[in-house]
């Protein structure tokens, strides 16, 4: 008598067990399979499933499969982004490869963003990858940025840049931008559309300096860990933007000196008079 007494409420209890967990399934839009990949990222008290499911909600764009966007790209895409697109009109080279990890030596003369989707995929076939060869211009920024929730800028072009920020604060989107050159690096996050001391890209620089005043990769070199460090910090600032999670960087710079060992944030006003944001 106690054996099945016993029995049946053993069985009643795992009854309960496995309405309860398909209660939990019902209410989630995360997978059996996305929750134990993400699980991680799930236990952390500022993320929780709630800021998981935004993230396999969002759509972000990565402007630059180079040394920025390919730590960016690989971080946004382990993490569980939803959408992700890319936007190059470049083909991998030989000396890419010193920094740019998502590419391989076998990617060579392939087009950035079709190599870096294919990397996505392989890492997490979960989330589904755009990939966009065409240049950057401003028609079709006009009609791309909008359609996603968020921008991270690592493309190595100041027309790009300022063409970048100013199609943003018109869509009323938030972006994220850095860039390295040697040992130095800076990422800032900029959402001027929101009231508030929350500069754009031109209250920090108010229009684009002569193309050849800039300093380049090409001619001035740049670290190998530098990229990944940048890009990582711009990946991080997303999911950050995308969850609520932590400080936003809005309204400061980041400034990074690997030489020196140096990370220092300073703090950046809205301009009154810029033309972008307050024109």
């Amino acid at each position: 008598m106690y054996c099945r007494v016993h029995s049946g409420l053993k069985n009643l209890s795992l009854l309960k067990l496995a309405s309860y967990k398909s209660v939990l399934m019902a209410r989630s839009i995360l997978t059996e399979e996305e929750l134990r990949r993400y699980s991680r990222n799930i236990i952390l008290p500022d993320i929780g499933e709630a800021g998981q499911q935004k993230l396999k909600k969002a759509k972000v764009l990565v402007i630059g499969a180079g040394g920025l966007g390919s730590p960016a790209l690989l971080y946004l895409a382990a993490t569980g982004i939803g959408h992700i697109g890319i936007i190059d009109s470049d083909k991998v080279e030989l000396s890419n490869l010193q920094r740019q990890i998502i590419h391989e030596t076998g990617d060579i003369s392939r087009p950035k963003a079709e190599s870096a989707r294919d990397a996505l995929h392989d890492l997490n076939p979960l989330v589904h990858v755009e990939s966009h060869t065409f240049r950057l211009t401003e028609k079709n920024a006009a009609a791309l940025i909008p359609e996603y929730d968020i921008i991270l800028d690592g493309s190595d072009n100041i027309g790009t840049r300022f063409l970048v920020n100013d199609t943003c604060h018109a869509a009323k989107k938030s972006l994220v931008s850095g860039a390295i050159v040697g040992f130095q690096g800076q990422v800032s996050v900029f959402k001027s559309h929101i009231p508030g001391n929350n500069p754009c890209y031109r209250c920090l620089y108010p229009e684009p300096p002569p193309e050849d005043a800039m300093p380049s990769c090409a001619e001035n070199g740049v670290f190998s860990p530098l990229g990944g460090i940048m890009g990582s910090l711009m990946a991080a600032e997303a999911i950050k933007e995308l969850t609520g999670a932590g400080e936003s960087l809005s309204g400061y710079v980041l400034l990074v000196d690997l030489l020196k060992n140096n990370f220092r944030k300073v703090k950046l006003n809205r301009d009154s008079e810029c033309s972008a944001c307050n024109g």
